[in-house]
């Protein structure tokens, strides 16, 4: 089939690339025009699609990076993969609109509209399928088919494979759902229809909702349990070898990327428009790992304290910046705030990831420098914010004179744990 992928970011070029491998002649569409020159140059910038995959694809001629909309005339199958972030509290959804517009100007009899943005229930049939039949002019069930297919990316994850990890579908009638299966089937190993898109669509934020309530359980009881003079990592390891009834999750610094610090919100914002109520369980988690950040910072000032130091003028050096363990990507990242709020108290930040490019960093508005030893002795206080594998934690014990472990890593007289 002719398949428009709209949106070439993390969850849009894997897609792409994936479908244009098992024979589909893929546009991938996007307005970044620097981001569709560094695809037609085959330089990948997400690392779940490597530059060789890229390549293979674009020399076969399957794929065709594309800012033109004239480049979506005549398509089958489309999907939408753009971003939805929240603004102020209030999802922002311009770019579906956006999107919806350009592909009904282009809609035809018999093709097909897949909605994976993250998003809230009713999203599909009450915006995008609207935008559709006003641009084109044709009657969805009638005319063309569309639906909700939650996009399950995770960036960097080893043992989940793109194609492996099951997709959720579903359909705005019988037949939508049946055309959008039989594409997802040739892409994914297991397909997961579902009753509507409404289901679909809470179900992807109900993924997200249980990740960031529990991690949020487990990031107060760590402000609590010190306190308590309770290890929690050792806590959290004994509840662990419960075989039933308990599902392990870990403290940190705070919570990234656009899932967790965004998808649940669109739930909550939801459920407060149309019916009037709070969701409570999300506005708690929600505010418990904002103050993260905060936290880990009181705990650098009382290391220092401990010392004899003063968190103004002192040397401080982050340990992985990324909000996940071995990814690239800073979305969100808690690093950021740690960063600003040691810089406004006059300390002197420094920065390391050994998975980041310099110039993504920027925004942190720190020093880039290598996890050297010399760089590790040279700080009044390390923070190790994202343990990833590039980083030698031996080193670190061997030279640091103080650290705040926020990952439960290290170990040694100059370690405190979050």
């Amino acid at each position: 089939m002719q398949v428009v992928v709209a949106g070439q970011g993390f969850v849009g070029l894997p897609l792409a690339v994936r479908a244009a491998e098992v024979g589909h002649r893929v546009i991938g569409y996007d307005v970044d025009t620097h981001r569709v020159q560094q695809l037609a140059a085959g330089h990948s910038y997400v690392e779940d699609v490597t530059s060789a995959r890229l390549c293979a694809v674009l020399g076969s001629g399957d794929y065709s990076p594309a800012t033109e909309a004239s480049s979506l005339a005549g398509f089958d199958f489309a999907v939408i993969t753009v971003p939805t972030p929240l603004r102020d509290g209030v999802p922002d959804l311009t770019c579906i609109e956006s999107c919806a517009r350009t592909l009904g100007e282009h809609l035809r009899p018999g093709a097909t509209v897949v909605l994976e943005s993250t998003t809230y229930p009713g999203c599909t049939e009450e915006l995008l399928v609207p935008i559709l039949e006003k641009t084109s002019g044709l009657r969805a069930c009638d005319d063309f088919s569309a639906g909700f297919s939650p996009e399950r990316i995770a960036p960097g994850n080893q043992r989940f494979s793109f194609d492996g990890t099951p997709k959720v579908v579903s359909g705005i009638d019988g037949t939508s759902l049946d055309v959008i299966k039989e594409f997802y089937d040739g892409i994914f190993q297991t397909t997961v229809p579902v009753s509507g898109p409404r289901v679909a669509e809470l179900a992807k934020l109900l993924e997200n909702t249980f990740r960031l309530v529990n991690i949020s359980l487990m990031n107060e009881l760590a402000t609590l349990a010190a306190p308590l003079r309770v290890n929690i990592w050792e806590a959290i390891d004994a509840a662990g070898t419960k075989p039933f009834g308990f599902t392990r999750f870990t403290p940190g610094p705070g919570v990234g990327g656009h899932c967790l610090p965004v998808d649940p919100l669109f739930l909550s914002w939801k459920i407060e428009q149309e019916l009037g109520a709070p969701f409570r369980f999300v506005d708690l988690a929600d505010d418990v790992n904002r103050r993260m950040p905060d936290y880990v910072v009181q705990r650098v000032v009382d290391g220092l304290g401990k010392l004899g130091l003063t968190v103004t003028r002192s040397r401080i050096l982050l340990l992985g910046l990324t909000y996940k363990y071995n990814a690239t990507d800073l979305r969100n990242s808690p690093s950021e705030r740690v960063a600003e709020l040691l810089t406004g108290l006059g300390a002197d930040v420094r920065g390391a990831d050994p998975n980041v490019r310099e110039c993504d960093t920027s925004k942190l508005n720190v020093p880039r420098v290598d996890a050297s030893p010399q760089e590790v002795a040279a700080a009044d206080a390390v923070v190790l914010l994202m343990d990833h594998t590039r980083f030698d934690l031996t080193m670190i014990e061997e030279n640091a004179s103080y650290v705040l472990d926020c990952r439960n890593r290290l170990s040694g007289a100059n370690v405190e744990t979050l």
